[in-house]
């Protein structure tokens, strides 16, 4: 059986512009887009594994905000299970630890880089409520 894995993803809003990184080349689904985040460890919250991911992938601090979506998505690898949530940046720092690359797009704008199949729901969502 494939194993089922809890992820969480940050949609950073700034001057109206959203924060999309690219996962580097060494990675499953390399160069895709994403929301940034990661793994939900056992007797995390959601909204502390963001906060915990983003500070590691990142050094980025933030606020957790309004839940977007929960999506399931099946990968040869495994079965992702993504939840995504508005967050705020508290600091004005970002270190690219993982990502190969960053872009701030606006809303309008997201559908054109290639997104992680996992994220498409709530770039949709994002890009239907703008």
């Amino acid at each position: 059986m494939k194993k089922y894995i809890k992820v969480v993803g940050a949609v950073i809003v700034k001057e109206g512009k959203i924060l999309c990184a690219q996962r580097n080349k060494n990675t499953s689904l390399p160069l895709m887009w994403e929301f940034p985040g990661g793994k939900i460890e056992e007797n995390e919250s959601p909204e502390n594994a963001l906060k915990r991911e983003l500070m590691e992938e990142m050094q980025c601090e933030i606020s957790v905000g309004d839940k977007i979506v929960t999506t399931v998505h099946e990968y040869n690898f495994a079965t992702i299970e993504l939840t995504t949530f508005y967050a705020e940046m508290l600091n004005d720092q970002i270190v690219l630890e993982e990502h190969a690359d960053l872009k701030w797009l606006s809303p309008n704008e997201l559908g054109t880089i290639e997104w992680a199949p996992a994220d498409v729901e709530a770039v949709e969502k994002i890009m239907k409520d703008a």
